[in-house]
């Protein structure tokens, strides 16, 4: 273990439990994991992090899994068997030690390659991907500290393609593209949209988050969930990826001006 910061995050045994009933099911389904998500309609990740015991679900999204897969009351029970300080989990278990850290900074610097980011989604685009309307309501109330005073500087670069992949109907993305318009005009806020490319150096959205003391903490989005870190060799190279796609990506005006082309060419 290299530090506390980047240490795994502990999977509570209960929950991997339940999850291994739900992979269980899929599988005997013959169902993969992208079909199951659509047919449920969450992100494929979601379905990932409960499988994996990362996150917790709420009854009635374990009734649907129970209908699609057609288990007859196997997943539903084996939730209902859940203790019920295992059902009141708030974040996913691997997202847990961040949020202090993203309440408490002074600074955000954040790389998205898939999904708008959590902090800039409106409620109609979280819940698509979220389900859970504790996770929901934990996400909106993250979103507070765009109003504090002060607030933190949020510097913000996301893939193009973000603004083509179409989350929930064509209501809620016109409403989120339009969000994210009146967020880019707000002092402290930089909303930047990178071009469909490689970059050097980039594998996987991240947020780094700078304290007041200067101290820096990181979020990095991994294939079966994230991972936070403080180590310094990391956050070094993150910070480099950073500066590049800054200096890549549209600058904040023509972001801007290309985020309402999207929006009257794909979701008007």
């Amino acid at each position: 273990m290299a530090s506390a910061g980047s240490a795994r995050p502990r999977i509570d045994s209960e929950l991997a439990g339940f999850g291994a009933v739900v992979k269980r099911c899929r599988e005997a389904a013959d169902i993969k994991q992208g079909e199951l998500a659509m047919l449920v309609n969450v992100a494929r990740s979601y379905v990932s992090h409960v499988e994996c015991g990362r996150t917790k679900c709420r009854r009635d999204f374990a009734e649907r899994l129970d209908r699609t897969l057609n288990t007859k009351g196997e997943i539903v029970e084996a939730w209902d068997d859940l203790p019920e300080k295992i059902k009141h989990v708030r974040y996913p278990t691997h997202f847990v030690a961040f949020p202090k850290a993203e309440a408490s900074a002074d600074q955000l610097r954040v790389y998205e390659t898939h999904l708008v980011y959590g902090l800039f989604q409106i409620e109609a685009y979280a819940r698509v991907l979220l389900v859970d309307d504790d996770a929901v309501a934990t996400r909106m109330k993250r979103q507070e500290l765009l109003s504090r005073e002060p607030r933190p500087m949020i510097s913000v670069v996301m893939e193009e393609s973000i603004l083509y992949r179409q989350v929930g109907s064509k209501e809620v993305m016109r409403e989120q593209l339009e969000f994210l318009i009146e967020l880019s005009r707000r002092e402290g806020l930089f909303l930047q949209v990178a071009k469909t490319a490689h970059y050097r150096g980039t594998r996987a959205s991240f947020t780094i988050a700078t304290q007041p003391d200067r101290s820096e903490i990181a979020y990095v989005v991994k294939a079966t969930g994230g991972e936070v870190t403080r180590d310094p060799s990391e956050l070094a190279r993150l910070s480099l990826v950073m500066h590049l796609l800054n200096t890549k990506a549209l600058n904040t005006e023509d972001s801007r001006t290309f985020i309402r082309k999207v929006l009257e060419e794909r979701w008007s």
